[in-house]
């Protein structure tokens, strides 16, 4: 009798487990699909008026009740865009150094300091663009830029300080120790022997980067940028102080602008009529959607590395 018991002891802690983690799956399943259904359901009486088309008017009329989701797309993937194009190459180059080049006594310093650049909130980084990094923009960045390429569509337009350029740069910050982190760590654990093995052969310090270490680490390399691109992309607080809050889309990086986070974060309290507050859930849902898309599509890029490296080895 005693035996059984001992016997059945271990088999129902492993029934217990495995109906609390399948619990625990099923209520992250559950709560996206919550939301997801919230969303949609909130922003039915948008949907049904405006249809498709609202993915690519650049109205916003409150007072006609006319919407359209153009502008806050357009402000958030070229804000997004710039914020990336200057933190991942600068995100390798900082985690090189760290892991590559730099003595412990200065990495270590360095790291801490970037993991605390983390830890910052979101409307630190805003306040110090808006007060620090927009007058710099106006003062000295943006009227040195039209001097140079001031005939260019690009960078027309009057030295503000605050718009989609400013913007890209803030994200640029927020999200750098985040892709920085990840890199770093993701290099740290490539095995010293197989660098050794790259210099044995003959190989340069930056082959050996290129091929060993980045190719050792492409998939959480991959993993860090995603990751920098999701907050990029639902940032809210620093972009609402820097990027100029106007529904509008210019052809200047130097224009004010918005974003879908920015125009909920400015909006949804004023929201008194039903269409403007369907219209803006379904700027949420739309954020919504394309974040799920992009962690989708960062899931099959990241199993289709991991099939490569399987087929290599």
């Amino acid at each position: 009798m005693t035996r059984r018991a001992h016997g059945r002891a271990p088999l129902l802690a492993e029934g217990l487990f495995r109906t609390a983690a399948l619990t625990c799956a099923a209520f992250v399943l559950l709560v996206m699909a919550g939301l997801f259904v919230v969303l949609l359901y909130r922003s039915r009486l948008s949907i049904h008026r405006f249809g498709w088309g609202f993915l690519w008017s650049t109205a916003w009329d409150p007072v006609r009740d006319n919407f359209g989701a153009a502008s806050s797309i357009f402000g958030t993937i070229i804000s997004t865009l710039i914020a990336m194009l200057i933190a991942v190459p600068l995100s390798f180059i900082i985690a090189l150094f760290l892991v590559e080049v730099a003595h412990p006594r200065i990495a270590r310093p360095v790291s801490y300091g970037i993991e605390l650049l983390a830890a910052i909130p979101s409307i630190i980084y805003g306040m110090w663009g808006l007060f620090v990094l927009a007058p710099l923009m106006a003062t000295y960045v943006q009227p040195e830029m039209q001097k140079v390429v001031g005939k260019l569509p690009l960078f027309s337009g009057p030295p503000m300080g605050i718009g989609v350029l400013t913007a890209g740069l803030v994200l640029a910050l927020m999200v750098l120790p985040f892709i920085t982190a990840v890199v770093r760590d993701v290099f740290a654990l490539v095995p010293a022997v197989m660098k050794e093995a790259g210099y044995g052969l003959g190989a340069t310090t930056w082959e050996v980067t290129r091929k060993v270490t980045v190719g050792y680490g492409m998939k959480g390399i991959v993993g860090g940028v995603f990751l920098g691109l999701g907050r990029a992309i639902g940032e809210t607080m620093a972009v609402t102080f820097v990027i100029g809050n106007d529904h509008r889309i210019a052809a200047s990086l130097f224009a004010s602008g918005n974003s879908i986070a920015s125009t909920l974060a400015n909006e949804f309290t004023e929201a008194s009529e039903p269409v403007y507050l369907s219209a803006l859930v379904e700027l949420g849902l739309i954020l919504f959607v394309v974040t799920l898309v992009i962690q989708v599509l960062a899931q099959l890029w990241l199993a289709r590395l991991a099939r490569q490296a399987g087929t290599i080895a």
